[in-house]
């Protein structure tokens, strides 16, 4: 009796190692299930930077808006008739007009925006011709 309860004990192990450690063993399926996991979370940032670049290249063939933008903010550019202050990291450069007070400044459709009181230093920029 006891030499059959200890071949029945090595049975069972023997049917349980495919289970667990085997091809299709649970171990296997729960490191395939976590690296989908990762691979979908790759996956969706990647679509979420496709969908931003292709909005972003619709948006250049179609509108001035995002060209002006990118002119403004990488290059620099101000439309003509607007104000351009440039507010300095560090210390105000040397030369520059200071200013030690919250500034308003206005472009030429009359909008105006509010700066925070900050020295800023007011220095010329290039211009680009108006949207149409």
């Amino acid at each position: 009796m006891r030499r059959l309860t200890w071949l029945l004990v090595v049975l069972i192990a023997l049917l349980q190692y495919p289970l667990w450690l085997g091809k299709g063993g649970w171990l296997r399926v729960w490191d395939t299930s976590r690296q989908l996991a990762a691979q979908r979370e790759v996956n969706q940032k990647l679509e979420d930077r496709n969908a931003a670049l292709d909005a972003e290249v619709r948006d250049l063939k179609s509108g001035f808006d995002a060209i002006e933008e990118r002119a403004r903010f990488e290059l620099g550019m101000i439309k003509q008739g607007e104000i351009f202050i440039q507010t300095p990291q560090g210390a105000p450069a040397t030369g520059a007009a200071s200013v030690t007070s919250a500034t308003n400044v206005t472009n030429a459709s009359g909008s105006a925006k509010r700066l925070p009181a900050t020295s800023t230093a007011v220095s010329p920029a290039p211009t680009f011709p108006p949207s149409r």
